[in-house]
């Protein structure tokens, strides 16, 4: 029998075990040292939220369904030689991970709920086997990226640089058979048609080659009669990922949980890098994508606002109210939310300057004045009642 527990705590590597749900439930002295946390910190949380580890092009390597519990649900060890781990400061520990899976047959008990042990080394790469078959990874929130088995392919070195568009076309239209006259109109718009067909045989040929190098099979390319299809179940992409669990992060907040929620959100916040495929800025099929899923982000950040002020976590509020902002200085929403949690932390100067930046904003960039409620909201703060008024809203959400 095998003692998760016992594993940990006398590890030589920094160590922790985790559940059936990515919970941790061990967390040795070696991994205190490494990222900061004390095992009470630690202990029933996520180790995606722990860890936030990213491969070495910015990927997120923790990630919902993550490679790591798939592969310790089906009883196999995973391992990424390269990551970077967030310290407890903030900061980035670079290291590797690998791990001992605990079998239910050699469980100590039926209750132990341990189902694998991670081991993190601190600036090494470990060597092993190859990696068991996973799904593909696709990354298209902010720089686009590719990986397998917890390895970032080094796809900006692809000769062939139409194999990369082709894949980026096919992950848009994930699980859809997209017709080969569809794919050489949009690659090679100036081509006859037999020429463009050669061309476009060629291009998938690589992009087989290149993830097959990979490990993955030539099928998750799949050709149907005259089409070209990304096989939906071999990949996960965090566009998907992302809307997911904005949905139940929303569905959790309707039903008043909000530490779930918030849970929910910080995880979608986490894989949001950037904007949909930001360096094709000037392709029209990303520009509609783009801006839905800057509009889900933006919704993310004020349902974390709304999860940190039920706490009454009023500062925290006010940085992710000036992170929105950032993004999108012309929401009155985030302002006025803004200039209410100012108005908490006992700081109504604060907030009235907020009123007047939001006005020269919206002056310089709409050339309009802020809507009614705003204006509203800035008369109660002159007149000393906003307070009551914020109180009165928090009661009627509540009800």
């Amino acid at each position: 029998m095998i003692d998760a527990h016992n594993m940990v705590d006398h590890a030589s590597d920094a160590a922790f075990a985790i559940d059936q749900g990515l919970n941790i439930t061990a967390w040795n002295r070696g991994a205190q040292l490494l990222l900061g946390y004390e095992p009470s910190e630690v202990i029933d949380r996520r180790c995606s939220e722990i860890l936030r580890a990213v491969l070495p092009g910015g990927e997120p390597l923790c990630v919902p369904s993550c490679d790591g519990i798939q592969c310790f649900l089906r009883e196999q060890p995973f391992a990424a030689s390269a990551c970077r781990a967030r310290h407890k400061d903030g900061g980035s520990v670079p290291m590797s991970i690998a791990s001992v899976v605990i079998p239910k047959h050699a469980r100590r008990s039926h209750s132990d709920s341990a189902v694998a042990v991670i081991f993190l080394r601190e600036g090494e790469e470990k060597q092993g086997g190859p990696p068991p078959e996973r799904a593909l990874q696709i990354f298209v929130l902010g720089r686009f990226g590719v990986a397998v088995s917890g390895h970032r392919l080094a796809v900006e070195n692809w000769k062939r640089k139409q194999s990369l568009t082709l894949l980026k076309y096919l992950v848009a239209h994930l699980g859809h058979p997209v017709h080969r006259e569809a794919l050489t109109e949009y690659l090679w718009p100036d081509v006859d048609e037999g020429d463009g067909r050669g061309r476009l045989k060629v291009t998938v040929y690589y992009l087989r080659c290149q993830l097959r190098a990979a490990g993955l099979p030539d099928d998750v390319v799949q050709t149907a009669g005259k089409t070209y299809v990304l096989k939906d179940e071999m990949v996960w992409v965090d566009a998907e990922a992302f809307q997911r669990l904005v949905a139940e992060g929303s569905t959790l907040q309707r039903e008043k949980r909000w530490d779930e929620a918030l849970n929910l959100y910080e995880e979608a916040q986490h894989l949001y890098r950037g904007d949909y495929l930001e360096e094709d800025i000037y392709v029209d099929w990303c520009a509609a994508e783009r801006e839905r899923l800057h509009e889900i982000y933006l919704e993310v950040l004020a349902g974390m606002i709304d999860c940190h002020a039920e706490h009454g976590h009023y500062a925290k509020a006010v940085q992710i109210c000036r992170t929105a902002l950032v993004r999108d200085p012309c929401r009155e929403s985030f302002h006025r939310a803004l200039m209410e949690h100012l108005v908490h932390l006992g700081r109504a100067d604060w907030a009235l300057a907020q009123y007047h930046s939001c006005r020269r904003i919206l002056a310089r960039e709409l050339g309009v004045e802020p809507m009614p409620q705003t204006r509203r909201l800035h008369r109660q703060i002159l007149e000393g009642d906003v307070g009551a008024s914020i109180e009165k809203r928090a009661a009627r959400r509540g009800e």
